[in-house]
């Protein structure tokens, strides 16, 4: 796997070593793409444990989840932080403890590295195993596994796109060199201005920290105008309402029209349950849920990258030109800066709606 010039990892094929025997082509989950027949139930959740829906990025239904796995004895893979923050990988957990390193957004493409091959191993062992990725992570799974198991639960998101994992790294040192520390934690989706304008937040070892809502911080603002995502995301074969993965998770944005009794701005899970063994997962944890059943498509109304691609950004190419030979500061603040009209709108906007 080489990295390109913004980070995202593509395969390339060593022709000396080829033997030309099309497997790579055969388990490709965008050159054989099934039709898939489901009758998705989509539903409004809320943990009702506080502490664990404030962690979370929406309402902790992955939590909850999660801990129904671990407690079967099975393994959950998911997306973690580097210990310096500037990376995220999949890796596996086995107790509760480690929760945390999965639980929470983050807005950077995930390596995968050996988790495939690591889940094949503990399902052959007869042992449960929750995968939790993008939809076309999730898909790469069921693709290289080749047959079902009873004994896999998969559960993916409503994904806007994957940002640039070097523009991740870069974003990190720029902090920490305003912040002359090391980072020690980081969080792309802080409640602490609300579940709906959330913040990036992030600490450093020195005791400082940095803290902005989504509208100021200007990694946030790349990633949500399209600037640095990979290729393949402004042209998604994985969007559709009918999914892969037995559980679709995601913020449900527009509650406060579809289901205003739900909403109380500390966040709310929409969780689609794709397939019977998603259904049954969710009907066995739901007593550590409020939950209301919803309309589906009332409930992706708000929520447009559920079947959508994200509009293709036209500065994409002066970005990645940039990138590679200016200071990323520069870079960043050049094509990530808030759009001050944009910004005079919202709030107005918000001042009419209080």
């Amino acid at each position: 796997m080489t990295a390109d010039e913004l980070g995202f990892l593509y395969p390339q094929i060593d022709e000396s070593l080829c033997v030309d025997c099309g497997l790579c082509e055969k388990v490709c989950p965008v050159f054989n793409e099934n039709e898939i027949k489901s009758t998705p139930k989509a539903y409004a959740v809320k943990n009702i444990d506080e502490n664990i829906r404030m962690q979370s990025s929406s309402g902790g239904t992955f939590t909850a989840i999660a801990e129904k796995i671990l407690a079967d004895g099975g393994v959950v893979f998911g997306a973690a932080f580097s210990d310096d923050f500037k990376t995220v990988h999949h890796i596996a957990i086995e107790n509760s403890e480690d929760l945390y390193k999965l639980r929470g957004s983050k807005y950077v493409q995930s390596r995968i590295d050996t988790s495939f091959t690591d889940a094949k191993k503990e399902l052959e062992k007869g042992r449960k195993v929750l995968f939790t990725g993008t939809p076309c992570q999730i898909g790469g799974l069921l693709s290289y596994l080749r047959k079902d198991y009873n004994n896999l639960i998969t559960q993916d998101i409503i994904c806007h796109g994957v940002p640039a994992p070097y523009v991740w790294s870069k974003y990190v040192e720029l902090r920490e060199e305003k912040a002359g520390a090391n980072t020690t934690s980081a969080s792309f989706r802080a409640k602490n201005t609300g579940w709906v304008k959330f913040s990036m937040l992030m600490n450093f070892q020195n005791g400082k920290e940095y803290t902005q809502p989504l509208s100021d911080d200007l990694f946030m603002q790349g990633f949500l105008n399209n600037v640095y995502l990979r290729s393949s995301c402004y042209d998604c074969a994985f969007k559709t309402i009918h999914r892969k993965a037995d559980i679709t998770l995601a913020d449900f944005w527009g509650v406060w029209n579809v289901l205003p009794q739900m909403n109380d701005d500390k966040g709310v899970s929409l969780v689609i349950t794709n397939t019977q063994k998603g259904e049954d997962i969710i009907n066995s944890i739901s007593n550590q849920f409020e939950i209301i059943e919803a309309d589906l498509s009332e409930a992706v109304k708000y929520n447009s990258a559920a079947e959508k691609s994200v509009p293709h950004n036209a500065q994409r190419e002066a970005f990645v030109t940039d990138f590679n030979i200016q200071p990323f500061g520069k870079v960043i603040k050049k094509y990530c800066s808030p759009d001050w009209k944009k910004q005079l709108k919202s709030k107005i906007k918000s001042i009419l709606k209080k």
